[in-house]
């Protein structure tokens, strides 16, 4: 029960993912059999729906732009600052800070991560920018993964109207596949904003992305 207790928000969100997962599966194969009955096509079980370019491109699509989002919040955080917000550092504070402050080298303490201990060197910085390098990894990886398999849901439907399919490169420039991504690059990099500039001015009491609830509009990189 411990267990369950301090790893309680991971596990929320581990099972409200799986829950919209499969949801967003069985919802898109009756779209999908709904389109397929219309045009004379033979409908697909939901297996079959989850193993399609279809199904693929529609995942990795909100994956990358989720991921392309926390990417660029991580590394915009390290040099620019927003007054007020408890999602900021203070001004004045911008850019990697000392080694003292981050507790690596001979700052660090006997419950410092191993590679922290270390003054310099390509293991010290590669844990020093891992969350970093490993959010824009995946960012990376499922952009491709939403370039390969929109280029086949793409080319399926090409071949259906008895047009030529389009090679990978014609399809990542094409306004098809851009339009895909900005829509969805547009609305996290919203959020992100909303997030930013309203939890200047409001509150959300015992939640450690809000200032207290008594912390005055200006005070800065203050969680409740």
């Amino acid at each position: 029960m411990r267990w369950l207790k301090d790893n309680a928000l991971s596990l929320a969100f581990l099972v409200m993912f799986v829950l919209a997962l499969a949801g967003q599966a069985v919802a898109g194969t009756l779209e999908f059999n709904d389109r397929q009955v219309a045009g004379g096509g033979e409908p697909v079980s939901v297996p079959h729906f989850v193993a399609s370019s279809d199904f693929a491109v529609d995942v990795a699509e909100n994956w990358q732009s989720e991921y392309l989002q926390f990417f660029l919040f991580i590394m915009l955080t390290v040099w620019l600052v927003q007054r007020g917000s408890p999602e900021s550092k203070q001004p004045g504070e911008e850019g990697g800070e000392s080694d003292e402050r981050q507790r690596v080298g001979p700052h660090a303490t006997a419950a410092s991560p191993a590679w922290a201990r270390h003054a310099r060197g390509p293991r010290l910085w590669l844990f020093s920018n891992s969350l970093g390098l490993a959010m824009g990894a995946v960012f990376l990886l499922s952009w491709l993964a939403q370039s390969v398999a929109g280029q086949a849901a793409h080319n399926a439907e090409r071949l259906q109207d008895l047009r030529d399919p389009v090679t990978w490169g014609s399809y990542v420039t094409s306004a098809e596949f851009w339009n895909r991504s900005l829509q969805n690059w547009q609305s996290e990099l919203l959020a992100v904003l909303s997030m930013v500039v309203l939890s200047i001015y409001l509150r959300q009491r015992g939640s450690p992305e809000s200032k207290p609830v008594g912390a005055p509009h200006s005070a800065t990189s203050t969680e409740g």
